[in-house]
């Protein structure tokens, strides 16, 4: 008996084996691309002709190999990836310019980044660096925030607390211990738990690479669970776990903050999820020198390179097939005209509700395997977003490179629950949560770029509901309401701003708009207004949910990349990429990535000798 069991387990390990550090296919790691520096382009016509290259028939290159629908991070990723190992890819963006939330726009003189705030784990010659360098071949430049990086603001102006947030293993506890004594162990404890499920994630991969069965034997026997800590701790919410810790409501709430990085309160939060947040930061925070435009502007020529292109104002209405269920190309919307595009293998970007409920035939959405999929995951929460362009320096402002995480008190499932249960012209007068942060003050190029100008990015969430009947009017008439509903949201986040930085002044308002969830739909096809995709709650981190989000789809040749595949997030977005990239070209890419960080930390070291 015990002597089967060994055959069997040796059988499973030497499949497991095969599987991770499988390398038959190219690799688009194989050697370093790094270039040397060339000078930051600051012309915006410059720019605009890498980034706004508008669709036209006569602009799709010959003989594809794949097209990617949306240029978000998780689809221009990939297709650098496949374009690295000599593969043509095509691109497609809906919004007039490349980037997904990457992109920035400019309104009188302010250039505002829209969904980059700050990225972590970029350390020199780390893995996730290495294939940031080797994604932009060496020309996407980071520069650190300040540490703290983050701030914890709790309760009202009259009794307001703050906590700064450090970076460092041992310094981020170390630091939380000198504001809360006497709860040295509870510091402890969550961070041995914190870094023991961050550190597991490589079996959420795994889960996503091995084929269905495997997955399914590993899941259903249980043996996922066992194997990996992430799935362990998956199940059970942030809430339950810190409230375990500690008695101490601020801390609960520190330990809690960073919830709205992925959209969830922390009692419908997979603990698991957040343990990746901490981690992600444990080792400092970053923002692109020269703002979030400079991803794409860096990407795209490395496609272009090998033959492929990233085309916009190139909506996708839907995917073609063959009679055999097969993807072999995209019809694209120039118009009232359809423009049929081929080849044979589609990507989808666009998040697995438009890619499955918009752009398949209705005969194919109704697949079981389809159904099943969509049954499993929901819309995650709306975004809103407040853009301030203010008259003076970060000096002046006493803007500084950090965040802050802006609570009206520290029962934060409580505060959500009220808000996005209230009435919306209530709520929109008391918003309890508020992240707010200053790309200008982040950017060291920015006072010279905009000389006496600031910016400041807030980000909450909203209702879709608050907003759907506005939904279909034009995006630049939507009428007195919705304006006078913005309006509200943008005065009283503005008190808030106010009290908290008390150097902005109301005069100090040179321009304030706000982005609602139908916003989010309008630019970037988010189908419900969400910023991170479908919903990060405790369901999606179910290890059966785990194995069926993956790239490939029930029909051939179409895959899914993005954050959608793995997780929020710019780095959760380029996992999705990497994952699918692996799937395609059979090789385990995020292998291939840690493999190069270790050559060129070898190499960079000889020369230092």
């Amino acid at each position: 008996m015990w002597i089967i069991i060994a055959i069997i387990c040796a059988a499973l390990a030497a499949f497991l084996y095969n599987y991770v550090f499988r390398t038959s296919g190219p690799n688009p790691f194989d050697i370093d691309t790094r270039e040397p520096l060339k000078p930051l382009v600051t012309q915006k016509k410059e720019k605009n002709k890498v980034l706004k290259q508008g669709f036209l028939a006569s602009k799709v290159p010959e003989k594809l190999d794949a097209i990617v629908i949306g240029s978000g991070i998780g689809g221009l990723g990939l297709a650098v990836l496949l374009a690295k190992v000599g593969k043509r890819v095509l691109v497609l963006e809906q919004h007039d310019r490349a980037g997904g939330c990457c992109h920035t726009f400019t309104e009188k003189g302010f250039e505002f980044d829209v969904g980059i705030h700050y990225i972590g784990d970029l350390l020199e010659h780390k893995p996730f660096r290495c294939m940031l360098d080797q994604l932009t071949n060496g020309q996407l430049q980071w520069e650190p925030l300040d540490n703290p990086f983050d701030q914890v603001v709790l309760g009202p102006p009259e009794n307001r607390r703050t906590y700064p947030i450090y970076s460092g293993r041992n310094r981020f506890p170390d630091e939380l211990k000198k504001f809360f004594p006497g709860e040295e162990a509870a510091i402890d404890e969550y961070m041995r738990l914190v870094k023991k499920a961050g550190h597991s994630v490589w079996f959420l991969c795994l889960l996503k690479l091995v084929p269905v069965p495997l997955a399914k034997f590993l899941v259903y026997t249980g043996l996922a669970s066992r194997l990996s800590f992430f799935f362990r701790m998956a199940s059970r919410s942030v809430t339950e776990v810190v409230n375990e810790l500690t008695e101490n409501n601020d801390l609960r709430a520190v330990f809690s903050y960073i919830f709205g990085t992925y959209g969830n309160m922390p009692k419908d939060a997979s603990f698991s999820m957040h343990s990746l947040l901490i981690c992600h930061y444990l080792t400092g925070a970053w923002y692109p020198i020269g703002g979030a435009s400079e991803i794409a502007y860096h990407m795209i020529p490395i496609i272009e390179k090998a033959g492929g292109a990233v085309l916009v104002r190139a909506p996708v209405n839907r995917i073609l097939f063959n009679d055999n269920k097969e993807a072999i190309g995209v019809s694209v919307m120039k118009g009232q005209e359809e423009i049929h595009v081929h080849a044979p293998m589609v990507i989808s970007n666009a998040g697995i509700f438009n890619t499955y409920q918009k752009l398949l035939p209705k005969e194919l959405q109704a697949m079981p395997a389809i159904q099943k999929q969509l049954g499993m995951v929901k819309n995650g929460a709306g975004g809103l977003s407040i853009f301030l362009g203010l008259t003076g320096t970060k000096e002046d402002l006493g803007l500084k490179a950090d965040n802050y995480w802006i609570f009206t008190e520290h029962n934060m499932d409580e505060l959500v629950v009220t808000y996005l249960k209230g009435n919306r012209e209530e709520s929109a007068k008391s918003v309890p949560l508020l992240f707010a942060a200053s790309p200008s003050a982040k950017d060291p190029t920015w006072e010279e770029r905009s000389p006496g100008k600031s910016t400041l990015s807030l980000v909450s969430f909203a209702n879709y509901e608050w907003f759907e009947e506005w939904k279909d009017d034009k995006v630049t008439n939507r009428g007195t309401d919705y304006k006078e509903l913005k309006q509200t949201f943008c005065d009283s986040i503005l008190e808030v701003v106010m009290s908290v930085f008390p150097k902005i002044t109301r005069d100090k308002v040179e321009f304030i708009e706000a982005g609602t969830p139908i916003t989010n739909t309008h630019y970037i096809g988010a189908p419900k207004g969400e910023i991170y995709g479908a919903d990060h709650g405790i369901a999606r981190f179910s290890a059966e949910c785990s194995i069926t989000m993956r790239p490939q789809t029930p029909l051939k040749n179409l895959y899914l990349t993005g954050q959608d595949v793995f997780v929020c997030g710019f780095a959760g977005a380029l996992a999705g990429a990497l994952t699918c990239g692996s799937v395609i070209l059979n090789r385990n890419l995020h292998l291939d990535a840690i493999a190069l960080a270790k050559k060129t930390k070898r190499v960079n070291t000889k020369k230092l000798e």
